[in-house]
């Protein structure tokens, strides 16, 4: 195996030009060249000096980026003109103008507004391909092909280039073509909306907001990040990807496997007739709920009975054995019920967790703020320019720090620094907007 050197992250000029006018510069080593003093003097992180281009949209593919970002990958985010990505408008109050939720996809990227329609605004696009480490895309394939940004397209451009593509239903068979979004794709198609519902008879409920989208960008960045490992034993790029689709699977692998085996999987009972009493979801007295999950049954009755403050309990025939409790489960989440409907969730919280016992409350979202464990595993991190927090991607590295989050940027924010950076002059950026190509 040959030495590995850092710089293989960094892409070198393509000899085979861009359809526009030259391939531009090669990748700084450690830091991309920057436009203004604070860039300048940014520390390093792990990924400083990778360059990014997210010309995605909604969340799943640009929230991979985002991760990228958090650790110091300079990412360039494609838009076009005007409303810019449609994910700006989107929130959780439609009588809200706020864009909470862009400002979490969003964060740490410069905007640059390109009609990409325009056959001068590819050429931008083409000419920033050739010094980029990694493209990603959630772009419907018909309309890569109709752009002109298929990975036939682009990789000849920058034979180092990690060509990432996210799409609802992958990239072959008969529905490859097909548009979805996560509450489609992952949550309704692979049997994960019919699955959790409470009962056969409950409706099946809508996913939350990016519920699938966010663990699906998780895998298209592992995707991504084995691809430059590949890249720095080979010094090759190519296409890597993920879709909806199989991260539902994924995430419903327990069940779809047990079905792949030719076995039947039943619907959730009731609570009132879910078969383990002890891994069950209870209700405290000041409405709060609560889930248990107690499953080394034998070991953990006893002391659990006395934290509850029911250890006479141990002396009834229902409670004997897994089996005995199994056939009277009804009874023994009624005398459940009413043994937590005395105190409220707090109360039960201390006690639970002074015996050991493994149980979470149901959180709800005004919980989330004043959640002390989520800042202290920096799940919960402070804006560096605004005030506030926002969510950090889900897992860290020992001994990097990631980037402190900035605020997301404003439609073509950063269009003229970026094309600068390009090699573009004051009169050429004003000839692409007055042509319409740039914004």
């Amino acid at each position: 195996m040959r030495e590995k050197r850092r710089d293989d992250l960094c892409p070198r000029p393509s000899p085979q030009p861009p359809p526009s006018r030259g391939g531009g510069e090669s990748c700084r080593l450690l830091r991309p060249r920057q436009s203004n003093e604070k860039r300048n003097h940014m520390p390093d992180h792990l990924f400083t000096g990778l360059k990014v281009i997210d010309c995605a949209s909604w969340i799943a593919g640009p929230a991979a980026a985002t991760i990228l970002s958090d650790f110091g990958a300079d990412v360039i985010k494609i838009e076009p003109p005007g409303a810019g990505d449609p994910w700006r408008a989107r929130g959780a109050n439609p009588e809200s103008k706020a864009d909470h939720y862009w400002q979490h996809t969003g964060r740490n990227k410069r905007s640059l507004a390109l009609d990409l329609k325009h056959d001068d605004g590819r050429a931008i696009l083409y000419r920033l391909v050739a010094t980029t480490d990694v493209f990603i895309t959630n772009f419907p394939l018909p309309v890569r092909d109709r752009l002109r940004l298929a990975p036939s397209d682009l990789l000849p451009l920058n034979p180092r280039l990690i060509y990432a593509s996210l799409t609802a239903y992958g990239e072959t068979g008969a529905e490859a073509a097909k548009t979805g979004f996560d509450s489609t794709a992952y949550w309704a198609r692979t049997g994960l909306m019919d699955v959790v519902r409470a009962d056969p008879d409950t409706v099946p409920a809508r996913s939350a907001p990016g519920m699938g989208d966010h663990p699906t960008a998780t895998s298209l960045y592992a995707a991504i990040v084995t691809a430059l490992y590949r890249r720095e034993k080979t010094g090759h790029g190519g296409q890597v990807s993920a879709s909806l689709l199989a991260n539902g699977l994924w995430a419903n692998a327990c069940f779809v496997q047990t079905r792949l085996n030719g076995e039947h999987v039943p619907h959730r009972p009731p609570r009132e007739h879910a078969p383990n009493p002890l891994a069950n979801h209870y209700r405290a007295r000041d409405g709060r709920w609560f889930i248990m999950a107690l499953f080394n049954e034998q070991r953990q009755l006893r002391p659990f009975l006395e934290t509850i403050g029911r250890e006479h309990w141990a002396g009834d025939a229902r409670f004997a054995t897994v089996a005995t409790r199994r056939q009277h489960a009804a009874e023994i989440v009624a005398m459940l019920d009413a043994t937590f409907a005395e105190r409220d969730v707090a109360d039960w919280r201390r006690l639970l967790d002074a015996a050991g016992v493994t149980f979470g409350v149901v959180g709800t979202l005004d919980d989330v703020p004043d959640d002390e464990q989520m800042r202290a595993i920096d799940a919960l991190v402070p804006f560096a320019d605004r005030d506030g927090l926002t969510v950090s991607s889900p897992f860290q590295l020992a001994g990097e720090a990631k980037v402190a989050p900035r605020r997301a940027p404003t439609v073509g924010q950063h269009s003229d620094e970026l094309l600068r950076e390009a090699g573009y002059s004051a009169d050429e950026i004003g000839r692409l907007r007055d042509k319409g190509a740039v914004a």
